[in-house]
């Protein structure tokens, strides 16, 4: 990070300090977004979140070229989205493109929270919206777990009923070491008070000083949409961080990039879903129906 940039950071949230503490009555709530190549998702995304509370997008779109561009646009025109920043760099500096999200979500837009997502991300409120779940708190960072969505590939993801629960021995169903059935890392929604640094994938942040708390929002995690749509992230993530000079962060994509080279990336996707064992791993227990994302996308679509 720039050094300037981060003392400045120090000296904002010293001067906010008395102001932070304490529940946000009405909380102005930003979600940022970082895509690239999200046509079969983004719209509901955009859709899903905006009707749970959030009452803006920052979006920074990496070199997408499918009609992601054609949909950002189209909800900038509707007052959605404050502002799309085209990133045309192709190193994937992730945690920079995020923290300038934020920044400005804090210094330009005046937004009192900040929801740093993905795409295949839905922040789901167990009751309520998310609004109602961050004026509740007098924390500044919330901790919200993940989900992740099995993908049926011959039905539309609208329709997908499975969640998955972490399998700790791998070797007894013969699964990826990345699989879907990995351990999912919390994510954070955090106040733009006292705001310092995120970290790479969202996953912590630097507050000064810093109050975690809990909530009932979890994330449905539409991580893997498909053979193709997952080739295509791992390459294309794979050849990006290759560029990137700091070897810290997407461990997962490193690891699938070395099978593409070798050719073995097609054959891994299935030890990625454990589609050989799917009846054994719902019939222990670590595959469940689960039809609450599926519930709202037919609502919506009524």
């Amino acid at each position: 990070m720039d050094v300037l940039l981060l003392l400045k950071k120090i000296v904002y949230a010293i001067v906010e300090l008395p102001f932070f503490l304490g529940k946000v009555s009405r909380p102005l709530v930003c979600m940022t977004l970082l895509v690239k190549n999200e046509e079969d998702i983004l719209e509901q995304n955009l859709i899903f979140h905006k009707e749970k509370g959030v009452d803006f997008f920052i979006v920074t779109d990496n070199n997408s070229t499918d009609r992601t561009p054609e949909i950002l646009r189209k909800y900038k025109e509707k007052g959605w989205i404050k502002e799309i920043i085209e990133e045309k760099a192709t190193d994937y500096r992730q945690k920079i493109w995020v923290d300038r999200m934020v920044w400005r979500a804090k210094t330009v837009y005046k937004a009192n929270w900040v929801i740093n997502a993905d795409a295949d991300e839905f922040w789901y409120p167990a009751s309520g919206s998310l609004k109602e779940a961050l004026q509740k708190t007098s924390a500044n960072v919330i901790k919200c777990s993940m989900k992740c969505v099995y993908p049926e590939e011959n039905k539309r993801l609208e329709e997908w009923k499975y969640t998955v629960d972490p399998v700790e021995d791998i070797a007894a169903y013969d699964l990826s070491r990345y699989s879907l059935f990995a351990r999912q890392i919390p994510k954070v929604m955090h106040r733009t008070k006292g705001y310092i640094q995120i970290s790479m994938g969202n996953h912590k942040v630097a507050m000064f000083p810093k109050r975690t708390g809990t909530s009932d929002v979890h994330i449905y995690h539409y991580n893997i949409r498909g053979r193709s749509q997952f080739l295509e992230k791992m390459i294309n993530g794979g050849k990006q961080l290759e560029q990137n000079p700091s070897k810290h962060g997407g461990r997962h994509w490193r690891y699938f990039y070395a099978l593409y080279k070798e050719g073995k990336l097609n054959e891994e996707y299935d030890r990625v879903i454990g589609t050989n064992v799917f009846d054994r791993l719902q019939a222990d227990g670590y595959i469940h129906e689960d039809s609450t994302m599926a519930d709202y996308f037919k609502n919506l679509n009524k």
